[in-house]
C-alpha cells in the first residue's frame, strides 16, 4: 500500500517543546515514545498522557500535537513524510529541560490505491504500552529505534525492513486489542477462515487463471454461498477484487522493475500484453507505458 521509500528519524525533545504534526493526506505515520513522557494533542478532544513504549498510528495522515505538558503552544513542523528524505535522522529539539525521546516515520501511500483495510480504522490509533502484550511490536521498536540510532553496515536494508515490519505489527496488534470483532470489512475478512483461505491464494498466485468456482473451492464452500460472503466482507465481488489486485501488482512492478509489458502482464495473470493494457487503462486513465514514464 505505501509508495517510494518510507522515512524515519530519532528526536530528542528537551523540555519545553512542542511540536504540530500537520494533516498529510496520501501519507500515514507513526510515533514510538522511546524515553520520558509528553502529552499527544488530538484535533479534537483531550489531551492524552504518553509513557515508554507507547505507539501512535495515523493511517491517513491526520494531524495531531505532541507536547511536553497538556497547555503547549506548538511549534509549526519542519519536516514532511511524503517527500524524499534520510532514513537516518537524529534531531535535538528545545532547551535544557527534562528528555523525552521519540521514534517517528512516514509513509507515503500510492495515490488512490491504498488498502481497503486502513478505511477500517480510526484517524488516530494509541496503542499503549503494556507488560508482556505483543513483544513482536516492541521487538521491532526495539530493532529500529536501535538501527536509526546507530546505523550500521546494512542499515539501509535494515530499516526500510523493519518499517514495513513494524506497520504490520501495529496493525495486528490494534485488531487484537478491539473488545468486539467487526462484522464486515477487511478484518473481518481476514478472521473468516473460508474468506481468507481465498484470499490467500489469489495473493500467493495472482497469475493463475482463478474462477468463482475454483476460488470457492479454495473457500470450501460453494459458489453462492462463497460470492455472497465474499461480496460482503470486501465490499466487491471476488473476481472484481482478483483484478483490482492484479493491477495494483502490476502498477508496483511498472513503477519499481525493468521488466517488459509483456512479463508484467504474464506476472499478474494475463494472456496477451493487449488484454494486460486494455484492463489496466480501464483502472488507471492510462496505458502502462504511460504510467511507468510518469512515474519515473
Amino acid at each position: 500500500m505505501r509508495s517510494g521509500r518510507p522515512s524515519s528519524a530519532r528526536v530528542a525533545w528537551h523540555a519545553p517543546w512542542g511540536q504540530r504534526f500537520p494533516s498529510m493526506p496520501g501519507s500515514a505515520g507513526f510515533q514510538v515514545l522511546l524515553q520520558g513522557s509528553c502529552w499527544l494533542i488530538p484535533p479534537s478532544g483531550d489531551p492524552v498522557a504518553l509513557g515508554v513504549g507507547d505507539v501512535l498510528f495515523a493511517p491517513r495522515g491526520l494531524g495531531y500535537g505532541l507536547a511536553d505538558t497538556p497547555v503547549r503552544n506548538l511549534a509549526e513542523p519542519s519536516c514532511d513524510p511524503t517527500e524524499d528524505s534520510d532514513l537516518f535522522v537524529s534531531d535535538f529539539i528545545g532547551q535544557d529541560g527534562p528528555l523525552t525521546v521519540t521514534l517517528c516515520g512516514g509513509y507515503r501511500l500510492a495515490p488512490g490505491r491504498a488498502h481497503p483495510l486502513l478505511q477500517d480504522l480510526p484517524d488516530l490509533l494509541h496503542l499503549p504500552a503494556r507488560l508482556g502484550h505483543h513483544p513482536q511490536l516492541r521487538a521491532a521498536v526495539d530493532l529500529l529505534g536501535a538501527e536509526v540510532e546507530r546505523p550500521h553496515m546494512g542499515a539501509d536494508t535494515v530499516v526500510l525492513a523493519l518499517l514495513d515490519t513494524l506497520l504490520i505489527y501495529i496493525l495486528r496488534a490494534w485488531f487484537a486489542e478491539q473488545p468486539s470483532k467487526p462484522r464486515t470489512g477487511w478484518a473481518a475478512a481476514m478472521a473468516d477462515p473460508a474468506i481468507s483461505a481465498a484470499l490467500s491464494a489469489v495473493h500467493r498466485d495472482p497469475a493463475h487463471p482463478w474462477t468463482v468456482k475454483t476460488l470457492a473451492d479454495q473457500a470450501s464452500l460453494s459458489r453462492a454461498a462463497f460470492s455472497h460472503r465474499f461480496a460482503m466482507l470486501i465490499g466487491q465481488p471476488p473476481l472484481t477484487y482478483l483484478t483490482w489486485w492484479r493491477l495494483t501488482l502490476a502498477a508496483r512492478m511498472l513503477r519499481e522493475s525493468d521488466a517488459s509489458l509483456s512479463e508484467v502482464a504474464a506476472r499478474v495473470g494475463y494472456g496477451s500484453e493487449f488484454s494486460f493494457a486494455n484492463a489496466f487503462k480501464r483502472e488507471y486513465g492510462t496505458a502502462p507505458g504511460r504510467y511507468r514514464r510518469q512515474a519515473a
